[in-house]
């Protein structure tokens, strides 16, 4: 016989069931014919049967239906109050023990908060609904001045717009890199629980990278052995002021070597005023140079999927891609798309 979804009864008529069950039981009809007659399934028969014994007739009785009691659905005011902490704040602000905001640290919050208990799924269910998805986290350092990067958004960068143009000057956005031998980026399919193994020499070795790009899909680079130094630097800054149409605006971080005195002397030459001038980003602001993008697109594409037997190689693989990427004005161009750098676009 089909059995019946006891899930579609209504509360008092479950209680019949059950009762009704129990007592052709004790009456002496056998399992099997009872799970027959009333269309329910042995394992139902021998629960109700237990908790008759366990609790008498009162363990059968009509049971409250929906949520326990402390798990009620928050109000409007409530989930307001949640998203709010979430979007303003990181849990370790709110004294959570956690770095993320992650399904477990919002029903910790909503238990300290308002005192009701909800399970990791209810709390995931509430941040779909609030429009929330799990995203990697931009990191941030804690020295960053939001102020200064407000400042700069508002004051400087544009005045620097306003001045580069009356000039028929070019913007550079600058930046450097070191590079690894070991660096590995991406992942590789492998069987469920082998883990990939990808061969490649135990020796370490690395270079470095100065690059500048514009927001009108110009690269220029330089690939190096040796650390990054003063001397180093100004051999770059020569060759992109030979290699450019017009005067130059270069836009880089506050690195020691940008603001040295030899790199100051040398940009306080006369005939090099006339041909670049250099302006510095707001410190730990690495979000706001455009330069960022080409840095990880390198990393990932020419240096993280190929592994390189030695220094030269490495090298070689470095500016095989910074050349080919150089042609293609329009990926250049592609590093200026992203929210944080949108502004340098214009």
């Amino acid at each position: 016989m089909k059995q019946n979804d006891l899930r579609s009864l209504d509360p008092a008529a479950q209680e019949t069931l059950r009762r009704r069950v129990v007592t052709a039981l004790n009456a002496g009809m056998k399992q099997v014919e009872a799970a027959r007659v009333f269309g329910v399934s042995r394992a139902a028969l021998n629960n109700w049967l237990r908790a008759w014994r366990d609790g008498g007739e009162a363990a059968l009785g009509a049971r409250r239906r929906g949520r326990p009691p402390g798990q009620t659905r928050l109000a409007p005011w409530q989930a307001a109050t949640v998203v709010n902490l979430i979007t303003d704040r990181t849990p370790d602000q709110l004294k959570l023990p956690f770095v993320l905001w992650t399904r477990e640290a919002v029903a910790q919050l909503v238990r300290e908060r308002f005192g009701i208990k909800i399970s990791v799924w209810t709390a995931g269910r509430y941040l779909k609904g609030w429009g929330f998805t799990p995203q990697k986290p931009v990191r941030r350092a804690w020295e960053r001045n939001d102020t200064a990067v407000r400042r700069w958004l508002k004051v400087p960068y544009p005045r620097i717009g306003r001045e580069a143009k009356r000039a028929g000057a070019e913007i550079h956005w600058g930046d450097e890199m070191g590079l690894r031998s070991d660096h590995q980026a991406g992942r590789s399919y492998s069987p469920r629980g082998k883990t990939p193994v990808i061969q490649g020499t135990g020796q370490r070795f690395g270079c470095n990278v100065i690059s500048t790009v514009t927001n009108r899909g110009t690269l220029r680079f330089m690939v190096f052995r040796h650390r990054f130094t003063a001397k180093v630097f100004i051999e770059f800054l020569k060759r992109l002021v030979r290699s450019a149409r017009g005067k130059v605006y270069l836009i880089v971080d506050g690195h020691p070597v940008h603001k040295s005195k030899a790199v100051g002397r040398w940009l306080d030459q006369p005939n090099n005023r006339e041909k670049i001038r250099m302006f510095i980003l707001p410190a730990y602001s690495p979000d706001l140079n455009p330069d960022e993008f080409l840095n990880h697109d390198v990393k990932q594409n020419a240096v993280g999927r190929r592994r390189a037997r030695d220094q030269r190689d490495l090298m070689a693989d470095v500016r095989g891609y910074l050349r080919s990427t150089q042609k293609r004005r329009d990926i250049v161009r592609n590093y200026f798309r992203a929210p944080s750098v949108q502004y340098a676009a214009l």
